[in-house]
């Protein structure tokens, strides 16, 4: 059954198929431990988002999520209100449609930071020293059977 993206659901899933993931827990063993490896995820909507699903968007003209990461594990995954509720070590900006490409595997982590189709905020040398993982992160979302809320 597709789950919808974004969503509650959709968090719980990836967080779940995370968690199930050997190859993710082996590539990430060394993320955040010992600093703060969590991310929010910030997907910019536009107006067309905010008339078909209202109660997703509100007047925000953002959704963010928080996904806790530590030593392979997804430690934690919400929906966000406001930022200064959360600790976290880096934040991902990006329109819904690239959020979209990722998640259906036609952009990769790394390129797709690269390219300028994600901003970060945070520390992208760490990124980079710890790619295997962040690439095998997103493909697990790939694995999600996904319904693209627009």
């Amino acid at each position: 059954m597709a789950v919808d993206f974004p969503s509650d659901g959709w968090i719980d899933e990836w967080k779940a198929q995370l968690n199930d993931n050997d190859e993710y827990a082996e590539k990430a063993s060394d993320w955040g431990v010992g600093w703060n490896g969590d991310f929010i995820f910030t997907i910019e909507v536009d107006d067309e988002a905010k008339e078909k699903f209202p109660e997703l968007v509100g007047d925000n003209d953002k959704v963010q999520y928080f996904i806790g990461l530590e030593g392979g594990e997804c430690t934690g995954a919400y929906q966000v209100d406001d930022l200064e509720d959360v600790d976290y070590g880096f934040e991902i900006i990006g329109p819904y449609e690239n959020w979209k490409k990722l998640a259906n595997g036609e952009i990769g982590a790394i390129d797709s930071l690269m390219s300028g189709q994600f901003e970060l905020n945070g520390d992208m040398q760490r990124v980079m020293q710890y790619s295997d993982g962040a690439v095998e992160m997103v493909e697990t979302a790939t694995d999600i059977e996904t319904n693209f809320v627009y």
